[in-house]
């Protein structure tokens, strides 16, 4: 049970990325923990990602985008119309206390049924500049939650309900706040994690392998390399590791990422939300490469905070060549005491509590509470089904 004695239903709405998923997860399992129970509401691509809300009912709403001109429109329209139904049904068996979303399409249908339906509704928003979908939605929801001090697009009148929370990250991650930073002599081995994201990252396979070539040789002798490649990508990464001598450990998925995390000395990285939300919680220095084609820059807006702290150094794509690589790890690489200071710069920017603040937002502005089993609920679709 909750501080607030009664068990309750709540809806999470999350795009089929991991910078959605991820966080909704950890406040799934966070209200779970509180004794209440949660239903997921997201696309295709959400349903897939492995060893996320595997005892979480998960519901599939067709997620129309809004591109493509009037005619793209039009069907975006028709299929916002159509989720919008298909979550009503789901709200009238599983009777939530409030509907989450965490932005991407699937989540607007969702927010906008549980406001024709009088339902409380939060968002949050894990970037520095506020999402197309929030930014639909912010002007009736009951509360917004950010990760940042910071956010841009998001409009001065709605300042008496913004929330700053964080961006929750897993438990695994989680607990690597409080252990050491991997110890580092000079004569050490020196651990480099390299990953795209959910997505993954051409751009890091093209250049890491040759910026580490650069580096002196008795720093490149000392590294041992975990990369996540892109799937066309891998056999050419693998065979240039090997040409260098360099031990190199390649995966297109890190299923156990948070492990692998714990031991690293630097990463090398996109600058999505849930990537900055697990260096600053660990503590890990990084360089971070921004997405260049991320909506509205809001990657390189992400990077600001841990770039001025010390725990980051930014380069842009266009300037993100073997040379300036080479230049930035031996920046950050050479002096054993400066990347353990990095690392503490990198956690002064974690929010650690995000999880329980965001879940304390959310029991906080929930409405009436739900008394209908969660059994009823599933039979309107299976644990990775669609709407019957």
């Amino acid at each position: 049970m909750t501080g607030l004695g009664i068990s309750r239903h709540y809806v999470l709405a999350a795009g089929g990325t991991g910078g959605h998923m991820v966080p909704a997860h950890a406040l799934a399992e966070e209200l779970i923990l509180r004794g209440h129970h949660c239903a997921l509401v997201t696309d295709e691509r959400g349903a897939r990602i492995p060893a996320l809300f595997d005892n979480v009912p998960v519901h599939v709403l067709p997620a129309g985008r809004l591109s493509g001109g009037p005619v793209g429109w039009l069907k975006a329209g028709r299929s916002i119309l159509a989720g919008r139904a298909m979550a009503s049904r789901l709200y009238e068996t599983f009777r939530p206390s409030a509907v989450i979303g965490f932005g991407g399409y699937p989540a607007l249908p969702a927010l906008l049924a549980a406001q024709r339906d009088g339902i409380a509704t939060l968002i949050h928003e894990q970037n520095a500049v506020l999402g197309r979908v929030n930014r639909l939605l912010a002007r009736k929801v009951d509360a917004i939650a950010t990760a940042y001090p910071e956010v841009s697009r998001l409009k001065p009148a709605y300042e008496g309900k913004v929330h700053l929370v964080g961006n929750p990250v897993r438990e695994e991650v989680l607990v690597l706040r409080d252990q050491p930073f991997p110890a580092l002599t000079e004569d050490g081995i020196f651990r480099v994690l390299v990953t795209g994201g959910s997505q993954g990252a051409s751009v890091l396979s093209d250049v890491v392998p040759d910026g580490l070539a650069l580096l002196p040789e008795h720093f490149r002798r000392r590294l041992q390399v975990t990369q996540q490649c892109r799937a066309e990508d891998i056999d050419e990464v693998r065979a240039r590791y090997a040409s260098l001598g360099i031990p190199a450990d390649l995966a297109t998925y890190m299923e156990d990422l948070p492990q692998r995390l714990a031991w690293s000395h630097v990463v090398i990285a996109r600058a999505g939300a849930s990537t900055i939300a697990e260096l600053t919680a660990a503590g890990r220095p990084a360089i971070l490469v921004p997405l260049p084609s991320a909506t509205d820059d809001h990657q390189t807006y992400n990077a600001r905070e841990m770039a001025k702290s010390g725990g980051a150094r930014v380069i842009a794509q266009k300037d993100f060549t073997p040379v300036e690589l080479a230049k930035q790890m031996q920046k950050l690489g050479l002096e054993p005491k400066a990347l353990a200071n990095a690392a503490e710069r990198a956690k002064v920017c974690g929010r650690p509590n995000a999880a329980r603040d965001l879940a304390d937002l959310v029991e906080r502005s929930g409405r009436n509470p739900a008394f209908v089993g969660l059994e009823e609920a599933t039979l309107r679709a299976g644990p990775r089904g669609a709407f019957a």
